[in-house]
């Protein structure tokens, strides 16, 4: 999946078809939707790692703690991530809870949108940090299968 989000953040839509108006907003969509592949490749791996390191019964007693998109969250046994790390899981997060499924956060939660809008700006957060940051999480599903 964040191969296939990589994909789509890195190439361009092809709008032709659309009517002028709405061009602005399926590109940004179309970029969200890339950011949602890749929040959702994050999740997946992280809670399979999670499986991995307590082992099934310990996921599974108690749902609540793993139930959620929240990747800060969901990581915090990824050692050496640094603030801007944190950054960039939590704009992730907002992308696959609504920001990739939806164009709005929906009624009185405009602050999420400004949310994901601070965090990039304020940690200055590119693709390439993004992607950076993905395989290194990843990667340490080899570690904790070594432990094994």
């Amino acid at each position: 999946m964040a191969e296939a989000g990589k994909h789509v953040i890195l190439n361009e839509p092809d709008t032709s078809f659309f009517p002028k108006t709405l061009t602005g907003v399926c590109d940004s969509q179309y970029c969200a939707v890339g950011l949602m592949l890749v929040a959702y490749s994050l999740e997946i791996a992280l809670k399979a790692m999670l499986v991995i390191k307590k082992g099934v019964a310990e996921y599974l007693a108690d749902p609540k703690k793993h139930q959620h998109h929240r990747l800060v969250d969901l990581a915090q046994f990824i050692p050496n991530l640094t603030a801007k790390d944190r950054a960039i899981l939590q704009a992730l997060s907002h992308f696959s809870h609504w920001a990739g499924r939806y164009p709005d956060p929906g009624p009185r939660k405009e602050k999420h949108a400004q949310e994901v809008l601070r965090l990039a700006e304020q940690h200055q957060i590119t693709a390439n940090q993004l992607f950076s940051l993905t395989a290194r999480v990843m990667g340490y599903a080899q570690k904790l299968v070594n432990e094994e």
